[in-house]
């Protein structure tokens, strides 16, 4: 057992031997209140801070009818980053997923953002991703202040999914005390740039501004925040590994590295965020709350490194070692490196805005009428830039470049290669390969007057010196629900809502792509002068200095010539589409209270009607016999209703035991990328594709969606134990089952492209410009069918103490943690998207006299997620398990005695202590496919309360 599987266990063995050991404690809630009362006032026992947070946490968790984790404004701003996803994570049960350096994703009770609703003040939440997934770190913590995760259902929840619904709340500043308070953040990145253009150095600002007037009946809100945040990637990744590629000898069959994709990236994220909330109750019968939500969102960096193959000897006379499965050392054959510069450009915006009317005409009767706007954009894009030692073809192009590589558990490192990119004296700006087979119907690329190496003229075959990917997004959501509630004072039912809701939901995506041409065509150049900028770092790889320049400047002025791609490949249209959903949801909630015999029964049973009308269009997209896109307009779509009953049944045992049951069935509508109806056919023309007959590696690859699909559907069973012995103390176990009895999965299967094939268009260009036909006409085709089964289970744990109120001389000290086992598959034997075998979270605080010290852990096992692939598609990825480890000391000068500091906290956070890598797997193989490593981080945070 390694020393990971160790840690794990021991983990979570202590969290199981303290959760024993307090519920084996009879006297355990005596002793503690008997602490309390012995414990003088200055002893630190009148809780603040985070006690006051987790308190505040409990007693939403405690008298809810669902079972729920709660969030409270004290948990976020403090230990996390600057947005909600970091303290979302920290919650049993639920996993925080990294992305480019950031917690962003949100798995729940194993199943990944796209699969989990979310609502902002009870209204379903759009974002700014590919999918229906909202990704949680574009909203800033300052405006949050407490965030409900609802592990059961009950009826009247506007969104709901498989995992979960997680309800994200505002201040409401008539229930909020009058402040005034601006928040400055340093932030420090602990690996250095490796890119000129880039610093490690970012900030935070936020202002947040709560009051109310004309006697309480009017209240106001209004935040705003800025945040610069860098980060720092070195990024390995390998195209797959070849069992193919060694035919003879004794390490003929053995996994060898297809090609890499190596960089140095920097990366800074800005977000301006506007939030307000105005609230007008004139009476206790009426109130009107009009809320509203702005961010503008940009995440440019810039990724500098090598593309390549990487051959070996097919006899296997190059292999330096080897094990039982994979060649761990080899010497390359040679290839004519391709130095990538590629900007990356994502910007997006997010408006929502929303009015709510409550009327009570009697102290038993309330009418609410709720209405929203939503909408969302993104321009997502990532250009690439080629240079290395010379156009592809020409006779004055460099030499192939031969490396040594090493496998490492942190992917390949490389030594002795025969070639050097650092001098801007040798590196040209052209496209060192011949990857521009899709430019063959662009007439003006054909010439005569420059002959090649192998005296063909230079065409369009190596005119591809760039390329331009564009996702464009736009997503908009309105929404108006209507509901009325009857209150009853005495009986076994309490209350009964019945309401309805109804939205008009629509995303589009557009799949752009340009290819790229230099001025220079057909010869190549230098890099212009006033692109230049120096040097990027790849010495931690082992490939020494490259050359760095402002390739994003360059597609934005007259240096390279673009030419359309969705003309060119089929796979832009193929991609591009619109998904409408007209969704009516009518429900019936019965709130219900009983006592028998000394025991509290309380609960709510309803059942939601969900009535959908979905609609997609896209394209039926490939190559015709000029060479260009046929596309072909369809739409599709279906009609469907499902009832969603459910049921949560509470007993209060007394004395802070509370046992929990339910069962519902929930469900989350389809992927918006499996419902495009469009489909297309692709060939890759990069000569080791072309060359290469494993189908999976071929050139030949096509998708199709399918606007038919019917939601994701679960039936499933909770149950759980609680026992409250102290305010802020607690532990709990809880079980559930899942039955998966419909799941939408992308199938792969092996297809034959014969009937595609056209000879003079449907070939790849080796080194010497020589034309070379497909090695194979098989290829994987995928396709997005519903109807699969499964199951998902697990057991959850969780502890809270304040050991304080155990031993009076630890006061200011106290735990929080969580573990979460869950197990599941889909009938197929795939793995379900977001689930991770084991969660941990363990939080250890001390806080007393001003003074506050944290240290928390986040670790999960492996799990299945996705990856923007090529082309703007989305990939699945193996990641490999992670834990993630952040401190933070700070002091508030509340109770300084010191007049003008008494409005001041200041902390100082690190986050990632350990340098925890991103890590990728091969399915098939077990090796590394990708490694991204982000160093550490540090925050110097000061904050300061007006009042």
């Amino acid at each position: 057992m390694n020393k990971h599987a160790i840690s794990a266990s021991r983990l979570g063995g202590s969290l199981l031997a303290l959760s024993i050991a307090l519920v084996a404690a009879p006297s355990f809630a005596q002793d503690a209140a008997q602490a309390d009362a012995a414990a003088p006032a200055d002893e630190g026992i009148v809780v603040t801070g985070i006690r006051a947070s987790l308190q505040r946490s409990q007693d939403i968790k405690q008298n809810s009818t669902t079972v729920v984790e709660v969030l409270a404004a004290e948990d976020i701003g403090k230990l996390p980053q600057s947005s909600v996803a970091d303290s979302l994570g920290r919650l049993a049960g639920l996993a925080g997923e990294r992305r480019a350096g950031r917690i962003s994703g949100i798995s729940v009770r194993g199943f990944r953002e796209d699969f989990v609703g979310t609502t902002m003040n009870g209204r379903e939440l759009i974002g700014i991703g590919d999918n229906r997934g909202v990704e949680y770190d574009l909203y800033p913590s300052e405006i949050i202040d407490s965030a409900v995760v609802y592990k059961t259902p009950s009826a009247d929840l506007s969104a709901m999914g498989v995992g979960g619904t997680v309800d994200l709340r505002t201040i409401r500043p008539l229930a909020h005390k009058r402040t005034l308070v601006v928040n400055g953040t340093f932030e420090k990145n602990g690996m250095k740039s490796m890119n000129p253009d880039f610093k490690d150095t970012g900030y935070r600002v936020a202002l947040s501004y709560s009051d109310k007037f004309a006697n309480d009946t009017i209240g106001i809100a209004l935040t705003a925040a800025t945040t610069s945040s860098p980060t720092q990637d070195r990024f390995f990744s390998v195209w797959g590994y070849d069992k193919g590629a060694i035919t003879s000898g004794p390490d003929a069959g053995k996994y060898v590295p297809a090609g890499l994709d190596i960089s140095s990236r920097s990366r800074v994220l800005k977000r301006k965020t506007l939030a307000g909330v105005l609230e007008f109750k004139p009476s206790d019968a009426f109130s009107i709350t009009l809320d509203g939500l702005y961010i503008d969102f940009s995440d440019r960096g810039i990724s500098r490194g090598f593309i390549e193959a990487l051959p070996v000897a097919s006899n296997g006379s190059t292999v330096l070692s080897s094990n039982a499965t994979a060649v761990t050392s080899a010497t390359t054959t040679g290839f004519n490196s391709v130095l990538r510069t590629d900007p990356l450009d994502k910007r997006g915006k997010l408006k929502t805005f929303g009015g709510n009317l409550k009327w009570e005409p009697s102290h038993d009767f309330h009418v609410t009428l709720d209405v929203s706007h939503a909408e969302s954009d993104k321009r997502d894009t990532r250009g690439e830039s080629y240079s290395g030692l010379g156009r592809a073809g020409l006779t004055t192009q460099g030499p192939n470049n031969i490396r040594t590589y090493t496998y490492t558990k942190d992917g390949l490192r490389f030594s002795n290669s025969s070639q050097s990119y650092d001098d801007y004296n040798v590196v040209r700006l052209a496209g060192p390969q011949s990857w521009g087979g899709s430019l063959a119907p662009i007439d003006e690329l054909d010439q005569t007057a420059v002959i090649g190496r192998n005296g063909e003229p230079i065409g369009f075959a190596q005119a591809q010196d760039g390329f331009v990917n564009t996702g464009i997004f736009d997503e908009h959501l309105n929404s108006l629900r209507f509901e009325v509630q009857k209150d009853f004072d005495e009986g076994f039912v309490r209350h009964v809502n019945v309401g309805v809701r109804y939205a008009e939901h629509k995303k589009a995506k557009t799949n752009q792509g340009f290819f790229l041409t230099a001025e220079t065509y057909p010869l190549d150049g230098a890099i212009p002068e006033s692109a230049r900028r120096g040097t990027a770092d790849l010495n931690w790889v082992g490939m020494g200095n490259v050359v760095a320049y402002d390739a994003l400047g360059l597609i934005n002025s007259d240096f390279y010539t673009k030419y359309d791609a969705g003309s060119l490949e089929p796979d832009r249209l193929g991609d591009t589409y619109t998904i409408r959903e007209k969704i009516w949801q009518p429900f019936i909630k019965v709130d219900f209270e009983t006592e028998f015999s000394g025991v509290r029964m309380f609960g709510n049973v309803g059942v939601q009607g969900v009535i959908t009308r979905q609609r997609g269009s896209g394209f039926n997209s490939l190559i015709g016999a000029d060479f260009r896109t046929i596309a072909t307009p369809i739409n599709d779509g279906a009609n469907y209703s499902r009832a969603l009953p459910s049921l949560n049944l509470n007993f209060d045992l007394g004395s802070g035991h509370t046992l929990r049951l339910a069962a519902s069935k929930v469900i989350s509508r389809a992927r918006i990328d499996y419902l495009n109806p469009g489909s297309s056919v692709k060939f890759r023309n990069n000569i080791a594709n072309v060359t290469n007959t494993d189908p999976g590696l071929g050139p030949w690859v096509s998708t199709g969606g399918n606007a038919r699909l019917r939601p994701y559907e679960a039936n499933q069973f909770d149950a759980s134990y609680e026992y409250y012995f102290a305010p802020d103390g607690f532990i709990s176990i809880a079980g559930f089952y899942k039955d998966l009895v419909n799941w939408n999965v992308a199938t792969t299967t092996v297809r034959d492209y014969t009937q595609f094939y056209i000879p003079s268009y449907h070939y790849g260009t080796d080194d010497n410009g020589n034309k070379v036909a497909p090695a194979t006409f098989k290829g994987l085709n995928t396709t997005f069918t519903g109807g699969l089964k499964g199951s998902v289970k697990g057991v959850e744990l969780q502890v809270s103490v304040p050991f304080g109120r155990i031993v009076p001389a630890l006061s200011g000290f106290g735990v929080v943690g969580g573990a979460a086992f869950t197990d599941g598959k889909l009938d197929n034997g795939t793995d379900v998207p977001g689930l991770s075998k084991r969660v941990y979270q363990v939080t250890g605080y001390f806080e007393k006299a001003g003074f506050s010290l944290r240290g928390s852990l986040n670790k999960r096992s492996p799990w299945l997620s996705e990856d923007r692939g090529g082309s703007n598609t989305i990939s699945p990825v193996n990641r490999a398990g992670q834990t993630l480890v952040d401190a933070q000391i700070g002091y508030d000068f509340k109770d300084s005695g010191i007049k003008y500091l008494e409005g001041l906290r200041l902390s100082l956070q690190g986050q990632n202590l350990t340098n925890q890598k991103d890590v990728y797997t091969d399915s098939a193989s077990g090796l590394v496919t990708r490694v991204e490593t982000f160093g550490r981080n540090v925050l110097l945070n000061a904050t300061y309360s007006f009042f």
